[in-house]
């Protein structure tokens, strides 16, 4: 059985073995476990069942992780993604007053319009127009999103009107076990232990429910009385003109997270050969695939996680950590008491939760993707103030698509006015008369 494991996913050409994927299977899935509880609280809000959305979080995104590793030998992992989620239930079901059936509908067709994107290879054509300097930049803007993450995740900071953010006083139980779970992590890795980060989550796990950090509800669950959101997306309701605008802008948010997200862990696990991704197209359409399958399952866009890259950063390089991922999330429907536990959050007032268990997994990631900053072009000004832009925005503004944008259109500008303009592919000019176009839009509608 091993073996037949090894040949398809490639292990010996990849450097890779069967502990190494297993190990960041997991890691990767506790990295990115509390969209199970988050996705469904988020989404009830636009009327939406919770358990139903429980389970159409669970098998989306186990369903499309499988598939994405079966089919692209690739450590991707997919869930419903933070962003999406909010833009659905916010700013289309509750500020236009779209019920969630047509706002299902528009998700499936946005799906759609996403799987031709891809088979045409525009998605494709899109992620290779990147130039260098800004996928680095976007891979180190990603690392300083999710440390930026992993630091409020663990209590680390607070908001603050004069700084924006300050450093929190330490002062509870889960902010000692963050920060003792950091330590060991970082202890295990210098040592150049194996399997530091999930050796660290072990450890940080036994030590809060010992000191009752962590709380141990139960183990099996059967949250199947329900499914109340499956095939119930309006795709004829969500044909009307009025809803295009939501339609085009579920698209655009979908179509450039993802592309920023693949070139960042592309960048990260070094799959990029000779400039491009190989693969790439296959990677996006399963990714298109899994926003179709969670509009029919009764959940908002699925797409790629920023979160693989914890497993990335373990040594994951097959599509066999997705498999492992996709198991987990199948499996989680059984057993989200344990999971909870894991990583759910730690209440630390009224809607303030902090995750002492998944925080400092972040935080490391976000250190190990910041290396990618080191590759950037500095003394050439049209290169590395793109790049910059990039880095900064992406955190700042917890947005992906945000960043690529921004960048784009300053790359295209300095070369435009530097005389350089032959240095750069004509869909680069292109792309950033889009992202200019998107940002007035977005003004007038919003």
């Amino acid at each position: 059985m091993y073996r037949k494991i090894e040949k398809f996913f490639k292990f010996k050409e990849l450097n890779t073995d069967l502990k190494t994927e297993i190990t960041s299977g997991f890691i990767t899935f506790i990295a990115m476990s509390y969209i199970i509880f988050v996705n469904p609280a988020i989404l009830s809000k636009a009327g939406m069942d919770f358990n139903s959305v429980f389970l159409a979080t669970c098998l989306s995104a186990g369903l499309t992780t499988i598939l994405m590793g079966l089919f692209t030998n690739y450590p991707i992992a997919l869930a419903s993604g933070m962003g999406e989620n909010i833009f659905f239930t916010y700013i289309v079901c509750l500020g236009l007053k779209v019920p969630y059936q047509i706002a299902l509908g528009c998700v499936f067709i946005e799906g759609l319009l996403f799987i031709f994107l891809t088979l045409i290879k525009i998605r494709e054509a899109i992620l290779d127009s990147i130039p260098k300097s800004i996928r680095y930049g976007i891979a180190s803007g990603i690392g300083l999103l999710i440390g930026f993450i992993g630091f409020k995740d663990a209590g680390f900071i607070k908001s603050n009107p004069s700084t924006f953010i300050s450093l929190a006083s330490i002062d509870n139980p889960a902010q000692i076990l963050s920060i003792f779970s950091l330590l060991i992590i970082s202890i295990f890795m210098a040592r150049k232990i194996k399997f530091a980060m999930l050796l660290g989550v072990f450890i940080s796990c036994i030590f809060g429910i010992l000191f009752g950090i962590i709380k141990y509800q139960g183990l099996i669950s059967f949250p199947f009385s329900n499914f109340s959101t499956f095939m119930k997306m309006d795709i004829l309701g969500a044909l009307n003109f009025r809803f295009f605008s939501v339609i085009f802008v579920f698209l655009f948010m979908d179509v450039f997270d993802t592309v920023g997200t693949l070139a960042g862990l592309a960048e990260l696990g070094g799959f990029v050969k000779n400039g491009k991704i190989p693969k790439a197209n296959r990677v996006l359409l399963f990714d298109a695939i899994g926003t179709c399958l969670g509009a029919s399952l009764g959940t908002s866009t699925v797409t790629s996680y920023i979160e693989s890259a914890s497993g990335i950063a373990n040594g994951a390089k097959s599509g066999f950590t997705s498999v492992v991922v996709g198991f987990l999330f199948l499996i989680s429907i059984f057993f989200s008491p344990i999971v909870s536990a894991i990583s759910g959050g730690y209440k630390v007032s009224e809607n303030v939760f902090l995750y002492p268990i998944t925080a400092p997994i972040l935080i490391i990631v976000g250190m190990l993707m910041l290396k990618s900053i080191s590759k950037i072009d500095w003394d050439d000004y049209t290169e590395f103030i793109p790049a910059f832009i990039a880095t900064i925005v992406i955190p700042f503004s917890f947005s992906i698509s945000t960043g690529i944008a921004l960048s784009f259109i300053s790359y295209a500008i300095l070369k435009l006015f530097s005389k350089r303009a032959k240095e750069v592919s004509w869909l680069v000019y292109l792309l950033a008369i889009i992202f200019l176009i998107r940002f007035i839009f977005l003004k007038i509608l919003y």
